[in-house]
């Protein structure tokens, strides 16, 4: 495996490059994506019955009224830059009732309402540069002290900063300190002024592509570098950038015009997490059997059952409708949620790497299917894209009561996923 502290160098052509070396790592890892596999998914009840509705839910409009689109714009970045966290899922549960996403939109929210009433702008720049961990903390209204036995006094407890929810909150504040430093230093007031100009710059005699905000993205802001070297070949996921990007051309791509120039992302790679590859493996896509990391082989027993990959596949008799993002300050009315197998980042990668090329794949497969095999309702098949695709397999996962069951692997320590 790769020494996590090394980095790779920066690619020539960011999306091809995340694509290529996504492909090469789940080969040379001898995880398999079998055709037969992938027409199992597409044509199951729960694909067919579930895709559109759930595809289309990506919770980017949100319950605030905005002075301006710019101050929209920056919100949604500033979301997209802290889009991680998921390795303390149920820590997060345990303490606010929600998972990582949905604590994560709360903190943007609260971030941005502080600033909205007159306080310090903690979405701009030097707000960003200055926050402390006190300040994450009470936004997202987490308790980042533990408690251990006095070690004089029997009986009594002292409290002391601490444990997993503090290791998050810091991550948290040093991912916004240094990307409000770097906006500082490069003279730009915020990250949406930084990403509008990226999307306004001319290249080539058009309009910026994904790769060109791509570049300047990750050239610029170490949080969203999210690369690694894995038995020393290097694998690029650049997962919170190209989130960034769909969502920004998602949200303002339906207005007529958009209020500044948007790329293609129609085809731009998956943004991989965890919830990507562990679901792949759940439902039979990913196949770990062959991994040359033999520790990967077993990590979800259940998903090589043939029985149990086909219950999933199946409509259950009572499907749960899937409702609209928990609004920020809302507790969820699930059961917490079982921790997953922990994964190292170099393993993290592995899968999410393999996620990513699977869905392309899936894609690719789901394409070339002949119209005339197709029945009326399956025609559709014809035309998903990537993003719907990443879609459907983030919000599935809370769609149904056995699917929120399934566990996740779990990578602490990292602000990438």
């Amino acid at each position: 495996m790769g020494n996590r502290d090394q980095k790779p160098l920066l690619p020539v052509s960011y999306v091809d490059a995340v694509k290529q070396s996504c492909r090469e790592l789940r080969e040379a890892q001898c995880i398999e994506v079998t055709d037969e596999a992938i027409k199992r998914l597409l044509f199951s009840p729960s694909f067919l019955t579930t895709f559109k509705r759930v595809s289309s839910n990506h919770g980017l409009k949100f319950p605030l009224k905005f002075p301006s689109v710019l101050s929209e714009l920056n919100l949604l970045c500033v979301l997209s830059l802290l889009n991680f966290a998921s390795g303390y899922r149920v820590p997060l549960h345990q303490q606010t009732g929600r998972g990582a996403w949905d604590n994560i939109r709360a903190l943007a929210f609260g971030l941005y309402l502080s600033s909205a009433t007159g306080q310090d702008d903690l979405l701009s720049a030097k707000g960003m540069k200055s926050i402390t961990p006190q300040q994450v903390a009470e936004f997202l209204s987490v308790n980042i002290h533990v408690e251990r036995p006095h070690e004089e006094l029997p009986g009594v407890t002292i409290g002391e900063l601490g444990g997993p929810i503090y290791e998050l909150v810091n991550l948290i504040r040093t991912t916004l300190n240094e990307t409000g430093e770097i906006l500082e230093q490069s003279g730009v007031p915020d990250l949406g002024s930084f990403v509008l100009r990226s999307l306004t710059s001319k290249r080539s005699g058009g309009n910026a592509s994904v790769d060109d905000i791509l570049e300047e993205l990750v050239s610029a802001f170490p949080a969203f570098q999210d690369m690694a070297v894995v038995d020393d070949t290097p694998v690029y996921c650049f997962k919170k950038a190209l989130f960034l990007i769909h969502a920004v051309t998602l949200r303002f791509g339906s207005s007529s015009p958009p209020p500044f120039p948007l790329p293609d992302t129609t085809q731009v790679p998956v943004f991989t997490d965890n919830v990507l590859p562990s679901m792949l493996i759940h439902l039979g896509v990913l196949d770990l059997s062959e991994a040359k990391d033999v520790a990967l082989r077993g990590i979800f027993p259940d998903a090589t059952n043939d029985a149990g990959i086909n219950a999933l596949l199946a409509v259950p008799d009572e499907v749960h409708m899937i409702g609209p993002a928990a609004e920020p300050g809302m507790k969820s009315k699930t059961a917490p949620p079982k921790a997953g197998p922990t994964l190292t980042l170099e393993q993290a990668y592995i899968l999410r790497a393999a996620a990513v090329d699977a869905c392309e794949k899936i894609v690719e497969y789901a394409r070339s299917l002949d119209s005339a095999s197709l029945s009326d309702d399956q025609e559709w098949l014809n035309d998903i894209t990537l993003p719907q695709l990443d879609m459907w397999l983030w919000a599935v996962a809370k769609d149904r009561p056995d699917y929120r069951e399934l566990e996740r692997f779990v990578t602490r320590d990292t602000i990438f996923f």
